[in-house]
């Protein structure tokens, strides 16, 4: 195969499993009860140090603040975030997990995730290496485009 070939495999395969994922990621959302944008925003707040702002979420999901403020709000009726204020600035709202609400998310990922693994079992550091270059460079991308859409005009 030549490199332009690859690359339209690649191109092919990558549309694939983000088609697969975006279903995943449904699937998931349904079992939870929650919306889809919801379960990667827990998501992604279980991987910070810390409670975070909503402007921080706006950055971290690509939402305007608008949206990531409901998104908060979805998150906090269902449970699994609360609001409290800052104490080092008191006009700062800082959004934070509650652990208890999370118990069930941690133990649905961490039960899909030996899957996740078993299907790298039988590769090596290098490939894992490859791998990992390759979802954070994905990962960037991802982020750029979410920005260069929200720029463009929507079409009519």
């Amino acid at each position: 195969m030549t490199r332009d070939d690859l690359l339209a495999e690649l191109r092919a395969e990558s549309r694939r499993y983000m088609a697969s994922y975006v279903l995943f990621n449904q699937a998931v959302a349904d079992h939870l009860g929650l919306h889809p944008t919801d379960v990667q925003c827990l998501n992604l707040l279980s991987l910070e140090p810390g409670a975070v702002t909503t402007g921080q979420i706006a950055e971290l999901t690509g939402l305007t603040s608008g949206s990531a403020t409901r998104l908060v709000d979805r998150l906090e009726k269902a449970g699994y975030v609360s609001r409290a204020r800052d104490t080092q600035d008191r006009r700062r709202v800082l959004v934070q997990l509650v652990p208890a609400a999370m118990v069930g998310f941690g133990d649905l990922w961490r039960e899909l995730s030996q899957e996740w693994d078993a299907l790298f079992a039988d590769d090596d550091a290098g490939e894992l290496e490859v791998l990992i270059r390759h979802m954070r460079r994905t990962t960037e991308l991802g982020r750029h485009q979410v920005v260069r859409l929200a720029e463009r005009p929507r079409p009519a």
